[in-house]
């Protein structure tokens, strides 16, 4: 079939390239308005899989094709040369269907310094209407939260000791107690709080799409791959899109809107002809705009999975290692939702400092009461918790760049983790902390053991070494089409693609500097902060 004979998909307001957790939430907000048509285009398919909606679900949708895109790194010069399985949802609902469901707006200071760098409108109180505006806080609405939206956020609904005794040995360690990581600072101990309705996921397709997908102003299209943008000079009018291998066309009378995630977007702007002009060029891609940022600044959370072997006291390891345990483990979700099938990969969090000079907390801990050398393989045999740390302000920028120029053809993923002097300082500081928590006096009943990476590991250089053979990332990649003014910019503070109009990017890609925790809940604030843009320059535009 030539483009010639593509099969129209018809004309449309706003086209939202991308159904995840920016773009589910983005036709929401639009399609509010009658008069605007909205066409969402989701490269995977519908949520309706039991396992993304029951929190331990995790472990059967990430590397599934039929919820992940199943990415892998390039090898990781950082990471002695592995390779790593890179999730991305490919789903309605997007990573909101896979991810830890952990709810973390990060810092005031990330958002402030995104100001201070000249992005007007994202400092911390610009942003925190947009947060608490979908918010349903369990506790209810606040100065900091809101409630009565769509995003229900609650507390988790078990509890085990061995995790509350790591509660109290980072006490001991310095990291006070605190009772909500979403105030601003998030510098603390506690349990995280979680994306969840009484035991049960929620991702953005059942929050915001499901309530509107009735909507006449509303077309939502599964399956639909988006090839390019199409170009009329530096105008973006609508996307060559493959459905379920049908090639076809969709015009856009206003704007193109690219909400596919820190991996998609990028590669969609360089097959669209915007991106370095000799990349694209040795791609045999035409470029239309020049902008070298294109698909660089990557940034993620590399995350250190410390182990401990841990004794009297019950872990998941012991729980789920016979049949009788598994059965009790799915009676207890069926009858209560609750127990381990309603639980987060990771269920008690901390943020502490890796140097006391700092101003803010450096470091995220996630720990969890259960061991295994890698996703997709088995628990361990032994009780055994696992003490996950990451830096939360990585110096390592990487890059996410189209390889082919085909829309089919995976990109070529370079993190660049551990690539400077002071990443792998961090790291070897955050192993220490880690030793310093795990011998406080609050622990010593269950006497932990290290068993990754090793007791016997204690020089600079080992532990930099130990670093690099078990870091792995914790999935929070961002900033591959950063916001900005300089040259390096991809979008300007109003998320419009420098130099092309009628085309925005609104997803993680934007971040000029990765937020201070997970990063979920921003991408969810930068999508309504774009969807009040877009209706606020829609109003200007018609007076």
């Amino acid at each position: 079939m030539t483009d010639q004979a593509r099969a129209p998909l018809g004309v449309y307001d706003y086209i939202i390239v991308g159904g995840g957790t920016a773009g589910c939430l983005l036709a929401n907000r639009l399609s509010a308005d009658p008069d605007v048509s909205v066409l969402l285009l989701e490269a995977g398919g519908n949520d309706n899989y039991l396992w993304i909606h029951i929190p331990v679900g995790y472990l059967y949708c990430i590397d599934n094709p039929r919820t992940d895109w199943r990415f892998k790194t390039e090898a990781e010069p950082g990471l002695g040369g592995r390779s790593l399985l890179y999730p991305r949802g490919k789903v309605l609902g997007g990573c909101s269907s896979i991810n830890g469901m952990i709810y973390m707006r990060g810092q005031a200071r990330d958002y402030d310094q995104w100001r201070q760098m000249g992005n007007a409108g994202w400092a911390w109180d610009d942003v925190l209407p947009f947060f608490k505006q979908h918010e349903d806080f369990v506790h209810g609405a606040d100065d900091m939260h809101g409630a009565g939206g769509e995003w229900r956020i609650e507390e988790q609904r078990l509890h085990w000791p061995i995790l509350d005794a790591f509660h109290d040995a980072a006490v001991d360690a310095g990291i006070p107690r605190i009772r909500d990581f979403n105030r601003g600072d998030n510098t603390g101990v506690a349990y995280f709080q979680v994306t969840q309705r009484r035991g049960i996921r929620v991702n953005t397709a059942k929050a915001f799409l499901k309530p509107v997908r009735t909507r006449p102003n509303l077309r939502i299209v599964s399956h639909a791959q988006v090839e390019r943008v199409l170009m009329a000079g530096r105008r973006a009018t609508g996307v060559d899109v493959t459905i379920a291998g049908q090639r076809s066309m969709a015009e856009a009378r206003g704007e193109v809107l690219l909400a596919a995630g820190s991996i998609g977007s990028p590669q969609i702007l360089e097959l669209s002809g915007i991106g370095q002009g000799d990349r694209l060029r040795d791609l045999g891609l035409a470029p239309v705009q020049d902008l070298p940022g294109v698909g660089e600044n990557l940034q993620d959370h590399l995350q250190l999975r410390m182990i401990y072997k841990v004794k009297n006291t019950l872990t998941l390891n012991q729980m789920a290692g016979t049949m009788f345990g598994k059965a009790a483990i799915a009676l207890q979700y069926l009858l209560q939702r609750r127990g381990p099938m309603s639980m987060a990969p990771s269920q008690l969090g901390a943020f502490a400092k890796s140097d006391p000079g700092l101003e803010t907390a450096d470091l995220e801990y996630h720990v969890q009461p259960l061991s295994l050398d890698k996703f997709g393989e088995p628990l361990h045999a032994f009780p055994a918790v696992t003490a996950s740390v990451c830096h939360l302000r990585p110096e390592s920028r990487g890059s996410s760049h189209a390889v082919a120029p085909r829309f089919d053809a995976a990109p070529a993923i370079r993190p660049n983790y551990l690539s400077t002097a002071g990443d792998r300082h961090v790291a070897v500081e955050a192993i220490r902390l880690t030793r310093r928590i795990l011998a406080a006096e609050p622990m010593r009943p269950f006497e932990p053991e290290e068993y990754k990476p090793g007791a016997a590991l204690v020089s600079e250089e080992d532990l930099a070494a130990a670093a690099s053979a078990i870091g792995t990332t914790i999935f929070h990649p961002v900033g591959t089409a950063r916001m900005g003014s300089d040259a390096g910019a991809v979008v300007d503070e109003r998320l419009r693609v420098r130099g092309i109009a009628g085309l925005r990017v609104i997803d993680a890609s934007i971040m000029p500097t990765i937020t201070s925790g997970n990063t979920n809940a921003p991408t969810l604030m930068i999508a309504e902060k774009g969807a009040a843009m877009l209706r606020e320059d829609r109003r200007q535009a018609q007076r």
